[in-house]
């Protein structure tokens, strides 16, 4: 005899709830066909289900995401950096309280005080024919960001080294649910040819028929759930193996809406409106944001960030500010619109020659104009680069460039090329190659929780309230 088995995922939607109604009613109506056809199947996630760019996400700091998880019929979640680090300690630590699924991160640990009653390091579900899956979880070990807030993710591939010894006894099929990018996916299967099936995300990669590496099967769902994901399971009785798997996607784009999940996410709307619409200050006219210069806001922001973290300077990218603000009373929900990323500060030490390399490569146009994604950055371009404690030197050249000629600190006293110094910005530039010699630096100081939205409504009060 032969039994199929079903999961059915998501991964990364970063709360941009525009098809969430249909991901749902995709979800259900699969659930309602197995329930008829009496086959076994589950619903999981892959985290990265919140994200505080939305307003709902904003309000009720990822409590409302639970919910809507819940209502979709969800039986199994692991958590993704957005949940783990964008909240503080406390709002992680009761975000599932309310949760009618199982959570499974078997690398995340508490280090104030005991681990919230939700999380378990795996779960063990049972199939109607009584086949045993084992479903593990593993997330990305942004350390620097997680032990300020009082979490600790140990190692994934250890971790799960660990977890295997265990799970192997008790379970036919292995399936893990991993935060952690597609290059880790593929080593897990290479290093533990015993897992199955590997749902990824957090790398937002999108295979749409899966993809064999060793003896497991990866699958994921791009980002933002314009798919939905299916794993299909054979299961040989008679043999008593595994004896095909299948991993397909679905764009659920053009389906019907779920009317009562449309119906949540509008009272949430509605919810989340009145929740940011505490004034913050009222502006007696428009505050200007412009991503081509450097307006008084922005230098304002940047200078709020050197005080904050008392560096020797400080620097900050226009594009983080989206919008103006016009003339009148500002709430904390229009200081969400005009800056939703969730960025915080990060303060590096850099020589004074790097810190000149660093603003000469700022300054070029190529740099102003790149149309970042990722990196917590939600907006549209970089934008020009606003200073506090630093007056570079320009120079145009006949090609119409900018050549920084050299970089002074207060009092036109010139960077020392090999002097220490610290400087403030947006922890973005910490990732990646953006600012290679940002990146490099081998002291990172985090600011958390506060995002820079919390500091540029510090500001604002500061200046105009």
């Amino acid at each position: 005899m032969e039994e199929q088995i079903y999961f059915y995922y998501t991964n990364d939607l970063h709360s941009k709830f525009d098809h969430w109604s249909q991901v749902s009613y995709f979800l259900k109506q699969s659930k309602r066909r197995c329930e008829v056809t009496g086959e076994s199947c589950w619903t999981v996630d892959i985290g990265d289900h919140m994200d505080r760019v939305h307003p709902i996400a904003e309000a009720f700091k990822g409590q409302a995401n639970t919910a809507l998880l819940n209502e979709a019929g969800y039986d199994i979640v692991t958590l993704g950096n957005n949940e783990g680090i964008t909240i503080s300690h406390d709002e992680l630590h009761a975000l599932y309280d309310e949760a009618k699924f199982t959570v499974v991160c078997g690398n995340l640990h508490d280090t104030i005080g005991k681990s919230p009653s939700w999380l378990q390091s795996y779960t063990i579900v049972t199939s109607k024919q009584g086949v045993k899956i084992a479903v593990l979880g593993l997330t990305a070990p942004f350390n620097a960001y997680y032990e300020l807030l009082g979490w600790h993710v140990s190692p994934p591939l250890e971790q799960l080294e660990h977890l295997l010894d265990t799970v192997n006894r008790e379970a036919d099929i292995i399936i893990v649910l991993s935060h952690l990018g597609y290059s880790e996916d593929c080593e897990i299967a290479r290093r533990f040819p015993n897992i199955d099936v590997i749902i990824g995300g957090h790398t937002h990669h999108l295979l749409k028929n899966g993809e064999r590496v060793n003896n497991s099967l990866l699958t994921a769902a791009g980002k933002n759930c314009y798919y939905v994901g299916e794993v299909i399971l054979t299961w040989d009785h008679k043999q008593g193996k595994l004896k095909n798997k299948q991993a397909h996607t679905t764009n659920i784009s053009h389906l019907p809406k779920d009317l009562d999940t449309e119906e949540l996410l509008v009272a949430y709307e509605e919810q989340a409106k009145n929740r940011l619409a505490e004034p913050v200050v009222q502006l007696s006219s428009c505050l200007e944001v412009n991503w081509r210069k450097v307006t008084p806001i922005l230098q304002a922001l940047t200078a709020a960030l050197k005080e904050q973290t008392n560096a020797d300077f400080a620097m900050l990218n226009a594009g983080v500010l989206l919008e103006s603000l016009p003339k009148g009373v500002v709430t904390y929900g229009d200081i969400h619109r005009i800056c939703p990323h969730p960025i915080n500060t990060c303060v590096v030490e850099l020589t004074g020659s790097e810190i000149v390399e660093a603003i000469r490569s700022s300054l070029t146009e190529e740099f102003m104009e790149f149309q970042l994604k990722g990196f917590g950055f939600r907006g549209k371009m970089i934008g020009r680069m606003a200073f506090s404690g630093l007056t570079p030197q320009l120079e145009k050249l006949k090609d119409g460039a900018v050549f920084v000629k050299q970089v002074c600190q207060t009092r036109d006293v010139p960077l020392q090329p090999n002097q220490m110094y610290t400087l403030a910005t947006a922890d973005t530039f910490t990732f990646g190659r953006l600012i290679p010699e940002i990146a490099r630096s081998k002291m990172k100081k985090y600011y958390l929780p506060a995002f820079l939205r919390d500091i540029l409504a510090q500001t604002l009060r500061r200046m105009y309230g």
